[in-house]
């Protein structure tokens, strides 16, 4: 989580995050009434392709500017409301959770903050990452969605794990192609662009992504799992994604 806080001192990483915010904002807003999931509150969202190569190409520039990019299409999508708040913060995760789970999800984490395609690590990585990161998105937008009275938990959770998932997973062909490119010729790599020292090394990153991943799939599916209320699970959830995040 350090990271994510020092680079508002570092002029290319609000740059960065600026960018992102716009293309992610502008991208939600052209297909905010394409194919509509639940009117005002979801749809089949195509510019969600963006914010897990945002979040390891950008690191937390690009969590930062996916959540505020969320902001900025809920306002000029006419679906600003209280739900804007916890959809702020779950699509922050969206972008955080990639780039802070890539080197402390053991053991499937990768070793450097690279991509490698030859690698089957970075694969399973990434894979993995992008369901749970969405899992942990949905657990934390729908709780709120819930207690507001607006639609059901248990309904909400898996729609939009679903829907962030595939499209993770289709965004690693636009990860793969512009990943070279950002780091080799831009040299706009997060990592690259960020001082180690603000980077940091979480001393409980391995812990704080066991939590995120435990918390996220029981969230998920621990309705279906035990006889406990959905919306017990889901703030107890929420609370364990939220401090597994500030671990990593």
């Amino acid at each position: 989580m350090k990271a994510a806080f020092l680079m508002w001192k570092n002029t290319r990483m609000i740059i960065l995050a600026a960018v992102c915010a716009a293309i992610y904002s502008s991208a939600l807003i052209a297909f905010k009434t394409a194919i509509p999931l639940i009117p005002g509150i979801t749809e089949v969202r195509v510019a969600n392709i963006f914010p897990m190569v945002f979040g390891m190409l950008f690191g937390p520039a690009g969590a930062w500017g996916t959540g505020i990019g969320n902001l900025i299409g809920d306002i000029f999508g006419g679906t600003l409301g209280p739900t804007s708040i916890p959809g702020f913060l779950g699509n922050f995760l969206l972008g955080y959770l990639p780039y802070t789970m890539w080197t402390t999800f053991f053991p499937f984490a990768e070793r450097s903050r690279e991509w490698r395609s030859e690698r089957w690590r970075s694969w399973v990585s990434y894979i993995l990452i992008a369901f749970i990161s969405s899992a942990a998105c949905a657990v934390v937008i729908s709780i709120a969605v819930d207690a507001l009275g607006i639609v059901p938990y248990a309904i909400l959770t898996k729609i939009i794990t679903f829907n962030d998932t595939i499209a993770s997973w289709i965004g690693v062909l636009l990860f793969i192609s512009v990943y070279g490119v950002t780091r080799q010729q831009l040299g706009l790599f997060w990592a690259d662009v960020m001082d180690e020292s603000d980077i940091g090394s979480p001393i409980a990153g391995t812990v704080g992504a066991w939590l995120v991943a435990m918390a996220s799939i029981f969230g998920l599916l621990g309705g279906m799992m035990t006889g406990l209320p959905t919306t017990t699970i889901g703030w107890v959830c929420t609370l364990a994604i939220i401090i597994g995040s500030l671990l990593l």
